[in-house]
């Protein structure tokens, strides 16, 4: 059994977490973390994570940017794997995980559900066959209370379509600030909130006369927390090194 420090405990995803791992045999949640600890739990939480004495096996954190600098280094004095769920992470914290990922295994991905995961690898073989006569977009919709925009996951998925090309494409995201035609050399990223979306992703090739689009829809925050918890077990027995969804789907 996986024994899981979860920071971001008391957080809408944190309690997703809490509640599938109640129900699994391979992980148990031995302490959180949260800076808000009104919450009752079945493990202990704690306000300051230098405070912990919990024996953990794997960290997996999805929380918020602010909090991962002290996650990272609780998890290299520790020694101990690192799952980073937490969204919207700036470049400079992205090198940061990079760095520790030297010391630690560290699994990082901005969207931790298997299914996207999957169309990442899909539109990455689609673009490599259509992309001299397809113009490419993604749509991106999530709930009203999402902050950042686009979505982490709308720029895995440009990430993964220009790593497929044999020349990069730029990012285009406010078409409304230029009156032109669009260009070849570009991928368009268009944000939606509204509502309750947990999440949905739709990567659009358009050519002359057929359109092909590639989608995954979230129905609710639960296959996040599923994958959270599968990348905690894939993680815990690794050697150090930055790893991502793709490795868990691959083993």
């Amino acid at each position: 059994m996986v024994r899981i420090l979860l920071s971001g405990c008391n957080g809408k995803m944190g309690q997703v977490i809490t509640n599938i791992a109640r129900y699994r045999e391979d992980v148990k949640i031995v302490a959180g973390f949260d800076i808000n600890d009104s919450i009752s739990n079945d493990y202990p939480v704690f306000t300051r994570l230098e405070q912990c004495n919990a024996e953990a096996d794997v960290i997996v954190d999805f929380s918020h940017p602010a909090a991962l600098p002290q996650v990272l280094n609780y998890a290299l004095s520790k020694n101990m794997p690192l799952v980073v769920a937490t969204t919207g992470i700036p470049d400079e914290q992205v090198l940061k995980i990079k760095e520790a990922s030297s010391v630690i295994p560290v699994l990082y991905s901005a969207n931790m559900s298997l299914g996207v995961n999957l169309l990442l690898e899909l539109v990455q073989k689609a673009a490599k066959l259509l992309y001299s006569n397809f113009d490419i977009e993604i749509v991106e919709r999530h709930h009203n209370q999402k902050i950042d925009a686009p979505s982490g996951t709308a720029l895995a998925l440009a990430d993964a379509i220009n790593k497929a090309l044999p020349e990069k494409y730029r990012y285009v995201y406010d078409r409304h600030t230029k009156r032109v035609k669009r260009s070849k050399d570009e991928i368009g990223i268009h944000a939606i909130r509204g509502g309750n979306i947990a999440g949905d992703h739709t990567v659009i090739f358009a050519g002359n006369d057929e359109i092909i689009e590639l989608r995954h829809i979230a129905n609710s925050k639960e296959i996040f927390g599923v994958g959270a918890l599968k990348a905690a077990v894939f993680l815990h027995d690794k050697t150090p090194g930055l790893y991502n969804m793709q490795d868990l789907l691959n083993v």
